[in-house]
Order: structure tokens, then sequence, then C-alpha cells
């Protein structure tokens, strides 16, 4: 059994609602948390890390983000909608080959965990071919994150190539139970495909037995209540799915989905950004939908939680009207965390220190001028902290940041495969290759 102790830290838990626990230590055996609390008894053996001065608390759950896109950080700012989806997915991602897309995701997830974010939901549409699909689970696992795929077909072969490769990689690349990685569906869904395309994405994930996250509610008010009656007609509302950017439903329909056992997922910023509605964070919650957060993209927005969490409550309480004034730090933290694993389907899982859960943990400095002095350990979190104060970061009980620093991997080096991958595929000066043609629309 390898066992591991965090002392003395400043303890935030978020079941059954985010509080501060007074200084305590956490006890990890075999990745799963033990113990919490007080002057516990130090295990012979245990490799202890002095969280002195630090505040500990569950690692933050990214509920949407398209990973593979890390090489265009920044690459499309101040564009619409329309202008992300010609460029970003119409230029430049048709010449992702599967070692850009392993860089970049690798890249990605790395960011996650330097920034805290222990688990993450990577909406992938980019596999583009069965290398690609490759690369993506393989840059996951060697990031040693904890992930749920969200598995979006992009090959041509049609529905029959969407069932056969979707079953590919649920029995050979999901095969074993447990471990860091799970595996959803991403489904465009039918405000964006056909009726016959998107049934097809749901029998898959009925087939495989895992949940769906699809893009509904996010292209006006007519496309959301079209494509939420027809999950009704066809039996589809249910449990198990993710409806991300949820902003033009009613609050009959968010009650339809909550009651259905559906979840949402806001990105505050890229939603207020690229102008696809209001994000619904307080509007979906008060009607009983839990909700997490996501950063969607980091070519027009930023990847980290602290930057989230400060847009999902400004917008919140920036309500016409005075109507989001009763959203607090403490609801957003929780979105942050708990709230944000149940919406991944995780909730039993990680994102509390609850004993029995996984040791998903992260610790944070406060002793910067930005921070001290702690009045309020959770308004600090939310309002004060950033990316700087993430000294360590722990993954089913494994350290994966310590110091400041990540671990086991060549930063430098990817760093500069990423520069390179993502000079070909903007067509920017400084790659040794030449961008693949992008075929004519």
């Amino acid at each position: 059994m390898t066992s591991l102790f965090v002392r003395n830290g400043l303890l935030i838990d978020m079941e059954p609602d985010p509080a501060t626990a007074g200084p305590g230590d956490v006890l990890v055996e075999d990745g799963v948390i033990t113990a919490t609390g007080p002057g516990l008894p130090e295990v012979a053996g245990a490799e202890v890390i002095d969280a002195t001065g630090m505040i500990v608390m569950p690692g933050f759950v990214d509920t949407h983000r398209h990973t593979w896109q890390a090489g265009l950080r920044a690459a499309a700012p101040d564009i619409s909608f329309g202008g992300y989806l010609g460029r970003v997915l119409g230029e430049f991602a048709p010449r992702y080959r599967p070692e850009d897309v392993y860089t970049g995701n690798l890249a990605g997830a790395l960011e996650c965990l330097d920034a805290g974010i222990t688990t993450l939901v990577d909406w992938s549409h980019i596999n583009l071919t069965p290398a690609h699909t490759d690369a993506i689970i393989e840059s996951l696992r060697n990031a040693g994150i904890r992930a749920v795929l969200g598995y979006c077909y992009g090959g041509d072969g049609g529905p029959d190539g969407l069932t056969a490769e979707g079953h590919r990689v649920r029995e050979e690349l999901f095969g074993g139970a447990g471990g860091l990685l799970s595996m959803a569906v991403a489904a465009f869904g039918p405000e964006i495909v056909s009726e016959e395309q998107a049934l097809r994405e749901w029998r898959l994930a009925r087939d495989l037995d895992v949940p769906v996250t699809a893009h509904m509610g996010g292209h006006g008010a007519e496309g959301a209540e079209r494509g939420l009656a027809f999950l009704q007609d066809n039996g589809l509302l249910g449990p198990g799915t993710m409806f991300v950017h949820p902003n033009y439903y009613t609050a009959d329909a968010l009650r339809r989905i909550a009651d259905g056992g559906g979840t949402g997922s806001v990105s505050p910023l890229v939603e207020a950004e690229l102008g696809i509605g209001y994000p619904a964070t307080g509007r979906a919650r008060a009607d009983g939908m839990p909700v997490g957060l996501g950063a969607d993209t980091v070519a027009c927005g930023p990847g980290d939680m602290f930057s989230l969490m400060r847009a999902a409550y400004v917008l919140e309480r920036a309500r016409p009207g005075g109507a989001g004034l009763g959203f607090t730090t403490r609801d957003v933290l929780r979105m942050a965390t708990i709230e944000g694993a149940e919406v991944a389907g995780l909730a039993e899982v990680t994102g509390s220190l609850r004993p029995g859960k996984q040791a998903d943990l992260v610790l944070l400095r406060v002793d910067g001028l930005g921070q001290a002095p702690v009045n309020d350990p959770i308004g600090t979190v939310v309002l004060a902290a950033d990316t700087r104060s993430v000294d360590t970061v722990i993954v089913a009980g494994r350290v994966v940041k310590r110091g400041g620093r990540l671990l086991r991997h060549d930063l430098p080096s990817l760093r500069a495969a990423l520069a390179e991958s993502a000079a070909c595929v903007t067509g920017r000066p400084g790659s040794g290759r030449t961008p693949t043609p992008v075929p004519a629309s």
C-alpha cells in the first residue's frame, strides 16, 4: 500500500456545500482519500507533503474543452461564432496530422494540470481518422489527467462509420474497467446535423453504455426548442446527457431537462465573446439543473478555472434587474468542483474531500500580495487566486505538480513541438513542413 499524508493545510471541502474546514490533514492510501481532519496520526512510510500556509481543496473539473486546440492559443481573438467555425474548424482542423493532435492534446491536458484542473471532459472533434483518435487517447494517458473523452466521429464513413469506429474505440481503447480515462459520445445533436444522424449518435451511446455530451441550446431559441422536442419525441431525454451552452432554453425547457436527469455545461467567457447566448448559469441552476464550467477553446479565451470562475460570477451577478445578485462565490466554486464532477458523471469519484473518493487534490499558495491576507478562503480562491497560486497537484494520489513545477514531462521539447505544429496548421512562418491543403467547401 502506498500512502500520502498532506499535513496542516487550510481545508476547503465541497460536500454538502463549499465550506472551510479549518487547518487539517488529508490521508491518502492507494490513491483514495481515507481520512481528513485536524491532527491525524501519520502513517509509517507515508510520503508527507507539508501544506502549512496553503489551501487544500479538491481539484477543479473542466466540463467542456476542445483540448486539441492548445496550439491555436489566441489564434482567433475578437472573432464571431461564424468566424470560429470557418477559421478554426474549417481552415485549421483539416491540416492536423495525428502527430499534431497528440502534441496539442498533451499540451492542453498538461495546461489543465498546471492550473489545478484534475478532471477534464475533452470534447474531441478532431477524430478525423483512427490514427487521430489513438493519438488523442495516448496523449491523455501520458498526461496523467482524469479525463472523459467525448468522442466525436470525424471520418467520412457516414452513420455506419460512426457506429463502427465508436465500437472500436470503446472496445479496444476503453475495454478495461477503472483507470483515469472514460468515454462519452460527443454528439453534434439535432440542432447541427440531420435527425437521422442525431438518432445514430444517441443510439451509439446507448449501445456502448456511455453518456452523451452535446452542443444544444446555444444556437437560438427556435433551434433549442426544436432540438429538445426531438429528444423528447424519440425518448432520448434522460440521465447521462450534458447540454453544452444551454443558453437559449426557457425556464420550462430547463426544468424538463433537469427533471429528466440532464446536466449543463457553461463556458461563460467564450459564450459571451462569440455571441452564443448569455450564460444560463443561474437560470439553469435555479431550475434544478447541475451546471459545470468549461474553457471551451483557448483559440479565443483563457484556459484556467480561475478566469472561468470570475467570468461566471461577474456575468451572473450582472444580470438585468439584479436577478443574479444571489449568486455567490460558494456557488461558483461548487460549479468548478463537485457540481462539475456531477455534470461529468464522476460525482462518486472526485470533486470533494470525502473519504472514499479518489485523491484529486490541489494545494494553493495564498501568501502573495494579491492573495494575502486570507480573510475568507473561498472568496480568496474565486476572486484573488490565479494559476501562480497552484503549488501542488495530485491526481488519484499521484503527485503531478510540486513546488509550482509539473513533473515527468520534458516541457521545453513539448513547447517547441507545439510551436512547430501551430506554425504549420495556421500557415505562419516557422514550420519546416508545408501545410496540408484545405479542401474547397
